[in-house]
């Protein structure tokens, strides 16, 4: 069951399609040109994996929270693919997918046994806010993951409790990373052992979330059945309005997405123009 995924919201590009036990992925480190670089990295993947993309059971992207502009690309990117092909919308939290890149690295054979199961994952927000949430392995849940702390925007005197449990439990974003905000985090979860620093989203991970809602919605899972929504109805996870880009900023990037065009011709091989 082919699926493409997508994941904008930091400074990385991240683009990966999963078909059966395969995967393919492109990571581009992109800065603030995701809109000039994104169609045509999308276009040079379908052709190295040889399909394109009426061959997707479902596109899935991150949709966020993170850079405003880049949460944006990847709806509007999901969005237009899945309408050219008439399929399905996938939105995954970027979050639950930094989880799942815990996970991921705790499986590794050097790792302690649940390592990576219980994940505090904090993003800087700037403007000294952390986007915040908490999430805890559970294969009962469609997704593989349970809510401890739903996705929200505190500030650092703010975070809200989390009972440890004398669980083992693991910290990554970029908050975690920044001097103004890991004192905050460490002292108001002095339980997270493990930090995995460094750590950008990744499509990879958005995919390995959305096929397992995929499975469980083809099995009629209900909630995984309300994961997946028609094209028109995907939107961003913003937490806040969008105030740290200047107007000429925020136009810029839409007179990109404007200006480019995703075509899916009759043999669905995807074109682009600008």
């Amino acid at each position: 069951m082919p699926l493409f995924a997508l994941e904008t919201s930091s400074e990385r590009l991240s683009l990966a399609i999963m078909d059966g036990g395969s995967l393919i992925a492109r990571e581009i480190d992109a800065g603030q040109r995701h809109a000039e670089l994104a169609v045509n990295a999308i276009a040079e993947l379908f052709a190295e994996a040889k399909l394109v993309v009426a061959d997707m059971d479902v596109i899935a992207f991150g949709q966020g929270p993170g850079s405003f502009v880049g949460v944006r690309i990847a709806c509007g990117l999901a969005q237009g693919l899945a309408l050219g092909a008439a399929k399905k919308v996938l939105p995954v939290q970027t979050q639950m997918a930094l989880a799942e890149q815990a996970f991921r690295v705790g499986s590794s054979p050097s790792a302690s046994a649940g390592e990576g199961d219980n994940v505090v994952v904090a993003i800087d927000a700037r403007m000294n806010e952390i986007y915040l949430a908490a999430y805890q392995r559970d294969p009962s849940e469609s997704s593989g993951w349970r809510s401890l702390i739903a996705p929200m925007l505190v500030k650092p005197q703010q975070l809200p409790e989390l009972a440890s449990a004398k669980l083992n439990w693991t910290g990554i974003g970029s908050a975690f990373d920044s001097p103004l905000l890991c004192g905050a985090l460490a002292a108001r979860y002095p339980f997270v052992k493990k930090i995995i620093s460094q750590a950008l989203p990744c499509a990879s991970d958005v995919a390995a979330i959305a096929l397992r809602q995929w499975e469980c919605a083809k099995n009629d899972g209900e909630g995984a059945v309300k994961a997946i929504v028609d094209p028109k109805s995907a939107a961003p996870l913003y937490l806040r309005n969008q105030v740290a880009q200047t107007i000429e900023e925020r136009s810029t990037a839409a007179a990109k997405l404007a200006t480019t065009h995703i075509v899916i011709k009759e043999n669905n091989s995807l074109v682009v123009s600008q």
